[in-house]
Order: C-alpha cells, then sequence, then structure tokens
C-alpha cells in the first residue's frame, strides 16, 4: 500500500463487511480479561461499522471502573468522563457533556486497519496521534475484527503505535510495545 488515502477506502469497505455483533461479543469479552484489572479507560464511542463498544463500556461501569470517551475541542481531543449525557459532536460522533479532562490507564482505540507492527490507520484528521503524543504513559489498545490486520501500513513520522491489539482472534502485543512478554505473542 502506498497512500492512506488509497489504504483508508480500501480498509473501510472491507470493514464494513466484517461487521458482527458476535465478533464484537467476542472482542469486548478478550479485552475485559487482558485489560480489566486497570482502573481507568479511554473508550470510542462506537458509530457505523466500528467495533462495537456498548457492552465493553457496560461491563467497565458495571465493575465500578472510570470510563472516558473522547470530546473535541478544535483540532484538540480530551478524554471527558462518561457519566450519562451525550451530545453531538464533530463529524455526528457522540461525545460526552462537560470539559473535564482525566488521564486514563489504557485507551481503546478505533481504527481502519492495523500492521504487524502496532502502527493504526485512523480517519485521517491525527486526533488520537496527537493524544498519544501528549499523553505518552496511556497504554493504547486498538480494537478490530482480524480481517482489518494487514502486513504493514504507510505511515508518517507522527504515527503513534499501539501497545496490543484485540481482535476476534485474540489479544495480540506488538514487538515495541510497552506490553512486549506481558501476554506472550497471543492470549485467547
Amino acid at each position: 500500500m502506498c497512500d492512506k488515502a488509497g489504504a483508508r477506502s480500501r480498509f473501510r469497505a472491507l470493514r464494513k463487511q466484517l461487521k458482527d455483533e458476535k465478533k464484537d461479543e467476542t472482542i469486548a469479552r478478550l479485552a475485559l480479561a487482558a485489560f480489566g484489572d486497570f482502573p481507568s479507560f479511554f473508550v470510542y464511542l462506537s458509530i457505523s461499522s466500528e467495533t462495537g463498544t456498548e457492552k465493553l463500556i457496560a461491563e467497565l461501569k458495571k465493575r465500578g471502573k472510570t470510563v472516558c470517551a473522547p470530546r473535541l475541542f478544535g483540532k484538540e481531543m480530551r478524554s471527558v468522563p462518561l457519566e450519562g449525557i451525550l451530545e453531538k459532536g464533530a463529524f455526528d460522533i457522540p461525545e460526552p457533556a462537560g470539559e473535564e479532562e482525566l488521564t486514563c490507564a489504557v485507551a481503546f482505540t478505533p481504527l481502519l486497519a492495523a500492521d504487524e507492527e502496532g502502527y493504526r490507520l485512523g480517519y485521517g484528521g491525527g486526533y488520537y496521534d496527537r493524544y498519544f503524543s501528549a499523553h505518552p504513559e496511556i497504554l493504547r489498545v486498538g480494537l478490530c475484527y482480524e480481517g482489518q490486520r494487514t502486513d504493514r501500513l504507510p505511515r508518517e513520522d507522527t504515527d503513534m503505535r499501539l501497545d496490543a491489539l484485540v481482535t476476534e482472534r485474540g489479544v495480540f502485543c506488538f514487538p515495541q510495545g510497552r506490553l512486549q512478554g506481558h501476554f506472550g505473542e497471543e492470549q485467547r
């Protein structure tokens, strides 16, 4: 793949074909098993064909975890506590009301594709890369379907790697990620 625009188009179409509620449930179960002991989570509010996060968020809240979601302020994304009221945000994505920002331990991150080195292909706005650059301590975990994995994606110097990826087939830790050796190569 030589350009991000072409890759985005290809993986957006592919993800629509892969969307499946049972896979979403498996991904949520695996993510909770692997990361559920952490105290706080920054979780995207899924839309369209993204890997669903509704059940994951509900279970995290049920377990008494702090759950935040993205809220955009211009070109800046903040991690805002998810406490009931949602507003229509940029790109018609629901956002939590409020301005309080909390830095969480784990970020469950949306993507169009992820490669074998932990690079993710997002939507092109750079919001997550800027956020992760400003908050390097947060554990970056992508959620996607197995079919969204690829050998190598086009990348730029500003792209931030994931530490791990959760698909319906398991939890995968990346060679240069901070979890290397934590789960072994794969956890099911």
